[in-house]
């Protein structure tokens, strides 16, 4: 059995909460909210997993250095948006050595910084690592059958945090590549965002699939730039991950997207979703990152311009169509 301290107590770290104590280990979990937690400490629910009981053994607190004291390891769940605040929190009680797990999906706008980027800034007496893949918190917290990975960049990290999240329902794979999953999980987002507009204008099948394929290419062509692998992006927390996003109503980024392509604003549809929505966060942080590598983002372009300059979803979608003609793959040969 461990000691766990889950930082932040939204869906997904109340999910991974569940998961963890369902493993055996002894669970804190923690909210900046005061009232937010006492209530579940009360109620033993969540108001967003209305189906999920918590279990008594989970001890809820807004006590940080209670939540962070003695434990073998920290998962920090908190939205992309506040980890570097959280981290600046946690840094006074974080022992040398810890072991945090990022499960935040995003890049920092004012600096392009990934999640671990930031904790390692803030707490650098930490050992940083990732949780990543395709796994909606609704169906996590129920039990149902998930796999994700676990990266780190020291093999032995990587596999002491999946001996902790294995489980006959969440199954977790190593990698050693934790930029390449950072990238995959802050843009498919984006892609989400943009394959919700065309649900909300009423396209099919196949405009969600050119998206999310089309997408992946341009996830993969920025992450190799960055120095990620290609491997990473055609596997669950690149390819995997952008499925799940696109196409379920778990995905608050999708459900914002068809709001939008509704008619909604930007501002209407993320307070209409009731969540961070954390594409809109990454969209903009994702195009600079496409002028700073010097890689075309056609996608990632129109949905920035969707959100922030004006364009409607309409024409976004006309705009990608009518592109200058393009070879799928450019380093394939032809016959002479």
């Amino acid at each position: 059995m461990a000691k766990i301290g889950v930082i932040g107590s939204g869906t997904w770290g109340t999910a991974i909460a569940i998961l963890l104590n369902n493993n055996g280990h002894q669970v804190d979990l923690w909210s900046a909210i005061p009232e937010e937690i006492e209530e579940m400490g009360r109620t033993r629910r969540h108001k967003n997993l209305p189906e999920v009981v918590l279990a008594d053994s989970i001890r809820c607190t807004a006590d940080l250095p209670e939540a962070m004291n003695d434990k073998d390891l920290l998962v920090l769940s908190v939205p992309s948006v506040f980890v570097r605040s959280t981290a600046r929190r946690m840094r006074e009680f974080c022992r040398d050595g810890q072991i945090i797990v990022d499960v935040a999906k995003g890049i920092e706008e004012e600096t392009l910084s990934m999640m671990t980027t930031i904790i390692k800034e803030e707490i650098p007496q930490c050992e940083p690592a990732v949780l990543s893949g395709p796994s909606h918190a609704e169906e996590v917290s129920r039990g149902l059958p998930t796999t994700c990975v676990a990266g780190s960049r020291k093999k032995a990290v990587a596999e002491y945090i999946q001996s902790l999240f294995m489980s006959p329902v969440f199954r977790v794979y190593t990698s050693p590549d934790v930029l390449g999953i950072e990238i995959g999980a802050a843009l498919k987002n984006v892609v989400a965002l943009a394959a919700g507009i065309a649900d909300g204008l009423g396209y099919g099948d196949n405009t969600k699939a050119a998206l999310i394929t089309r997408g992946i290419a341009e996830i993969a062509r920025l992450g190799k730039a960055m120095g990620g692998k290609y491997e990473t992006f055609s596997g669950l927390t690149g390819i995997g991950d952008l499925i799940v996003t696109c196409a379920s109503m778990h995905s608050r980024n999708r459900r914002a997207g068809i709001l939008i392509g509704k008619g909604y604003s930007m501002e209407e549809a993320m307070k209409e979703v009731k969540m961070v929505v954390e594409g809109v966060y990454s969209a903009k942080a994702a195009i600079a990152l496409s002028k700073k590598y010097q890689v075309p983002m056609p996608i990632v372009e129109q949905v920035n311009d969707v959100l922030f300059n004006g364009k409607t979803a309409k024409e976004a979608v006309q705009d990608l169509m009518l592109r200058d003609k393009r070879i799928e793959h450019s380093d394939l040969p032809w016959e002479e």
